[in-house]
C-alpha cells in the first residue's frame, strides 16, 4: 500500500516531537479518520530582515499516513523564510513522498494545513498583515471544521454525556 520513502518517514521520522521553545503551533484534526496534527515552529528573523523557520517539530495521532506527512512537511519547511513555507502544497508534500494512495491524500492536506495553520498563529502573535491566501487557507480550514462539528454534533455530544457519566456508581460506560 506504501512505497518505501513513506515507510522511512514513519519508521524513521524527522523533527518529531514538541519544541522546548516555538513561536507557534498549528492545530488540525479530522473526526472523520481520527487524525490529529500539531505543528510547532520556531521562526528566527535572518540578516537580511526575512522571517524563517529556524525550527520545526509536530506530534500527530494518526495513521502511517498522518506521521509520513508530518515529518515530510517538517523537512520541507525547516529553513525556510515564512513566505516560502506558506506555498507548499498537499500535493508537493505527497510528490516529495513519492506518491501516497488515493484515501490517503487527506493526510498530506492536513499536515500541509498544520504548518499554514502555526504560520497563520505567528502573524496573529506578532501582530503581523496575514497574506490573502494564508487567510483564505486558514478561513477554508475553519470552515471544514466548523461543517464537521455541525454534520457530526449528535456524535459529538453522545461523547460528551459519555465521558459526563463515565465512572459513576452504575454506569454502564467503562
Amino acid at each position: 500500500m506504501y512505497n518505501e520513502q513513506v515507510m522511512e518517514h514513519f519508521r524513521e521520522p524527522r523533527n518529531h516531537g514538541k519544541l522546548a521553545r516555538y513561536s507557534a503551533v498549528g492545530k488540525v484534526g479530522n473526526i472523520l479518520c481520527g487524525d490529529v496534527m500539531w505543528m510547532y515552529i520556531l521562526v528566527e528573523r535572518a540578516e537580511n530582515g526575512e522571517d524563517i523557520i529556524a525550527d520545526i517539530s509536530w506530534e500527530t495521532f494518526g495513521c502511517t499516513a498522518a506521521i509520513a506527512t508530518s515529518s515530510m512537511v517538517s523537512v520541507l519547511a525547516k529553513g525556510k523564510t515564512v513566505d516560502e513555507a506558506i506555498t507548499i502544497t498537499n500535493s508537493q508534500v505527497a510528490a516529495e513522498l513519492g506518491g501516497l494512495p488515493a484515501p490517503k491524500m487527506h493526510c498530506s492536506s492536513l499536515a500541509a494545513d498544520a504548518l499554514n495553520e502555526a504560520i497563520h498563529e505567528y502573524f496573529i502573535a506578532e501582530k503581523r498583515p496575514i497574506p490573502a491566501t494564508l487567510e483564505q487557507r486558514h478561513e477554508r480550514i475553519a470552515r471544514h471544521r466548523k461543517e464537521l462539528e455541525d454534520r457530526y454534533a449528535g456524535f459529538l455530544d453522545q461523547g460528551d454525556r459519555k465521558q459526563q457519566i463515565k465512572g459513576l456508581p452504575g454506569s454502564p460506560c467503562c
